[in-house]
């Protein structure tokens, strides 16, 4: 039954890209403690079975929506659509991406920078732009709150080599967390961002494939938790953040990294 310190029931919380990997994660914490759910995502076979799944969970209401963040029209159509179907937002993860795909800055096209910002940077600040203005309008009704969540990663402090247009996104999006939530701390919403370590997700190939254990083999030994992350480990922290419990929490980046950035 969801109560307790982290219940999230009454609460809707919007995911992008919330039918997989880390986004399912997310939007997995805040359904077993009862919250509502609005995914965001491209796949109508993917928002199907996921669902099924955090209806399974415990969530109490959810809905999915074919919505392409890599255009801020989408977006509008996609809020308007959620307040129709939900009446209220009080939590959005900003979680849609994608993965760099170059390993030198001499080897990526034009084209490539711009359309992987449209997703990762534009997509995300659209997103959160239009959740802050719907919070802010029911601040001004009577009903202060909210939490605002990027999903950031570790090129928020280290340099990866040809990685520029993932790490260029990542961290101006934590850069627009920061100034979010010095100007929405009045209207009682919260902006952070959850920097993920390596976590192991489905667009990697299957979980006993090479890629799979090459990573693991390379990371896991170096990584104080001796292991990788899964979309699991972020069940914790997304119910922690769309609840109450995170009520005096904001600006803040948190890692999820099995400790791997405090290695000497």
């Amino acid at each position: 039954m969801a109560k307790g310190l982290f219940d999230c029931t009454g609460k809707v919380a919007l995911v992008t890209g919330g039918n997989g990997g880390i986004g399912l994660g997310f939007a997995m914490g805040v359904a077993k403690q009862g919250g509502d759910l609005a995914i965001w995502a491209r796949s109508e076979e993917k928002n199907a079975a996921a669902k099924a799944a955090l209806l399974e969970a415990g969530a109490g209401k959810v809905e999915t929506y074919q919505v392409d963040v890599s255009t801020e029209a989408a977006i509008l159509a996609g809020y308007e659509q959620l307040m129709q179907d939900f009446g209220r937002i009080d939590c959005v993860f900003a979680n849609s991406g994608a993965s760099p795909r170059y390993n030198s800055v001499f080897d990526m096209p034009t084209e490539h920078w711009h359309e992987f910002q449209n997703v990762a940077l534009h997509g995300a600040f659209f997103t959160l732009r239009e959740a802050a203005r719907h919070m802010k309008a029911r601040a001004e009704a009577g009903e202060p709150g909210g939490s605002l969540v990027a999903c950031g990663s570790l090129s928020l402090f280290q340099g990866l080599a040809g990685k520029m247009e993932y790490a260029a996104s990542k961290s101006a999006v934590a850069a627009v967390i920061r100034c979010l939530a010095a100007e929405m701390g009045q209207f009682n919403v919260r902006a952070n961002v959850v920097a993920p370590g390596l976590i192991i997700t489905p667009m990697m190939g299957p979980s006993d494939g090479p890629a799979v254990k090459y990573l693991e083999g390379q990371y896991a030994p170096i990584t104080p938790m001796k292991r990788v992350g899964y979309p699991e480990d972020f069940e914790g922290i997304g119910a922690f953040l769309c609840s109450d419990a995170s009520s005096f929490i904001t600006g803040e980046t948190i890692k999820v990294d099995g400790g791997y950035m405090i290695r000497g």
